[in-house]
């Protein structure tokens, strides 16, 4: 365990974030108060005076000691932001020598650096500006400036079509027919909770009916429709067109953009169910892979052949589906370079309009991490190689980022990128992410964003993660979501308060 120390002013979390950079797979916690340093363990030190601060930084680690200071100007306005970022260079530099890693993002630890990109764009900053201060500031690669460059093209086209009344619909079907060992989303077998199925599916037509009725009081217009989970096709045929009709009764999807329901897993996935999601006019599905290597497939907990992924895109195709997308995970345990590069190649031949490419992250909710725990330090460095070769053969094949986040404890400090074919973005995994404008949830484990038309302010409501308790506490969810209604009276849609 590796404990971060601070003397003078209170960096901690910050760099004890950008400590968990080098120090992978091991725990980076912030000293507590009163607490002394022992083995291993970082020290900053920071004295601030009018204009200028004088900073050190101490590594002791496995009896070996490693030291750096400097002496810096700072702002008026804001020193302490100034002291902390030029810590953490500091400290990114320091750390860099000891390990020889060199993560590409820098000292960025947020999780969403092309929203950063485009708020200094906003500000007035020209992209020559922001590209430097990013590189020298933040320490970040000329490849992920190009990266994030060009994903903040395409996420700012798709965000300007937004409006103060816009919003989404998110749909939870909280249930897969078996866990993958690197999942930490809140789902359940199909096995465990057969029970459950059709009063969870009662109970989310009418919290979607409900739903509808204070969209259409508070004035909202539908522009996008998401099937999240789990695995919404885990559920049967007649269930999913319960749904799907009990949204085209409740919902006006005249003016809907985008309407988009996870297939997910090809063990799940019948000819009877994507014809009811065709029905339904559905324009966008996922079909997920994760990888083309039988062997991982097994290991991760996916019970069935990469063949089978084929099979049912295939099947889609037959049924005229054009905008289908593909999920791949750099980085899953037992995989190869090799063998990830195959499953790349697999992907460019199938040629679905959207793929996108995951970087594992280790979660603490996931069996990865609990009693089925894999070593993954051997996949350091290969983890970054596989994720160069997915874009560069991507861009190299048409398609562009459009895209783009990070999560903690992500492998190697790498990112989650969205790729498409020109004109076949996936407009709600821009909304969600960038948090521009309102998201009403329904479904067990949802959570409501509502966004201020006008402004930043986001008030989140949430359902409750399990079925079983979404289905005994109900009406506590909607009259959860009839806050929705207070929040846009405070925050009305035509920016004209009472």
């Amino acid at each position: 365990m590796m404990t971060v120390f601070c003397e003078g002013r209170d960096y901690g979390y910050e760099l004890a974030g950008v400590a968990m950079l080098f120090f992978r797979g091991e725990k980076v916690i912030p000293a507590k108060e009163g607490e002394e340093p022992l083995d291993n363990f970082i020290l900053a030190e920071t004295n601030l005076r009018p204009g200028r601060a004088s900073l050190s930084v101490t590594v002791e680690r496995e009896e070996r000691t490693w030291e750096a200071s400097e002496i810096v100007p700072v702002s008026e306005e804001t020193p302490d932001h100034d002291c902390e970022l030029h810590l953490a260079r500091m400290l990114y530099q320091t750390l860099s020598e000891i390990t020889g890693i060199t993560p590409k993002w820098g000292v960025l630890t947020g999780i969403r650096p092309v929203k950063l990109v485009q708020r200094r764009l906003d500000q007035g900053l020209s992209r020559e500006k922001v590209a430097r201060e990013l590189r020298e500031d933040y320490l970040v690669s000329q490849e992920k400036l190009d990266l994030a460059f060009a994903t903040q093209q395409k996420e700012h086209a798709i965000l300007s079509r937004n409006t103060p009344d816009s919003f989404s619909l998110y749909i939870s079907i909280p249930f897969c027919p078996s866990r993958c060992l690197y999942c930490s989303f809140v789902s359940h077998s199909i096995e465990k909770t057969y029970k459950l199925m059709d009063q969870y599916i009662d109970c989310l037509c009418q919290e979607i009916a409900h739903t509808a009725e204070v969209a259409r009081q508070a004035g909202l217009r539908l522009h996008t429709v998401y099937f999240g989970g789990g695995t919404p096709t885990s559920i049967t045929a007649e269930q999913l067109k319960k749904l799907t009709d009990c949204v085209a009764e409740h919902f006006d999807l005249s003016e809907v953009w985008e309407y988009t329901i996870e297939a997910g897993r090809p063990d799940t996935i019948t000819r009877e169910k994507l014809q009811v999601i065709r029905d339904a006019g559905v324009t966008r599905i996922s079909i997920n892979p994760q990888t083309f290597n039988d062997d991982v497939l097994r290991f991760v907990g996916r019970k069935h052949p990469a063949q089978a992924v084929v099979d049912c895109y295939e099947m889609a195709r037959e049924l005229g589906f054009d905008n289908i997308n593909m999920d791949i995970i750099a980085g899953l345990p037992t995989d190869t370079l090799d063998s990830f590069r195959h499953t790349v190649e697999r992907l460019l031949e199938l040629g679905p309009e959207n793929i996108t490419v995951h970087t594992l992250s280790v979660k603490r909710s996931a069996d990865l991490t609990g009693e089925k725990a894999v070593d993954l330090s051997s996949l350091t460095g290969d983890v970054t190689e596989m994720v160069d070769y997915a874009q560069r053969r991507l861009m190299e094949n048409g398609y562009e980022p459009y895209y783009l986040y990070r999560q903690r404890n992500i492998l190697d400090n790498l990112e989650n990128t969205g790729y498409c074919k020109p004109g076949k973005e996936g407009l709600y995994n821009v909304y969600i992410m960038d948090e521009t404008h309102t998201i009403l949830a329904c479904g067990a484990g949802g959570v409501s964003k509502l966004r201020d038309p006008h402004g930043d302010d986001i008030k989140r409501l949430f359902n409750f993660k399990y079925p079983y308790e979404y289905i005994s506490r109900f009406e506590e969810i909607l009259q959860r979501k009839d806050e929705t209604l207070a929040f846009y009276q405070s925050h009305p849609i035509d920016g004209t308060k009472s």
